[in-house]
């Protein structure tokens, strides 16, 4: 099983390459989709790990992927600016799957 990334900069791909995980750089919502596609199809991936500012871009469909596939995991990542608020972000998926606030 491997990790894939898909990232809006060259640095993250180069520190992720680092560390042994293989992945794109894209910047258009049709290339996020495409890319995610692509990753999702390769049987050996397990998890993907994608910037929060492509998330950002294709909010919709991510989050259709993480309620109805059950593999690979896809995980939201701070970019190398980054202020991400990932707590929010499982709040409101939880909020909006079960109908809780939490």
């Amino acid at each position: 099983m491997k990790c894939f990334l898909i990232s809006d900069n060259i640095d993250t791909q180069m520190g992720m390459k680092l560390a042994g995980i293989d992945g794109v750089v894209v910047h258009e919502r049709d290339e996020v989709l495409c890319a995610l596609r692509n990753a999702m199809s390769d049987k050996d991936t397990a998890v993907v790990l994608i910037t929060k500012k492509l998330t950002d871009l294709c909010r919709t469909e991510i989050y259709d992927f993480k309620l109805n596939v059950s593999q690979p995991l896809i995980v939201e990542i701070p970019d190398r600016h980054g202020d991400s608020h990932i707590s929010d972000t499982i709040s409101s998926y939880v909020s909006e799957a079960v109908g809780l606030k939490l």
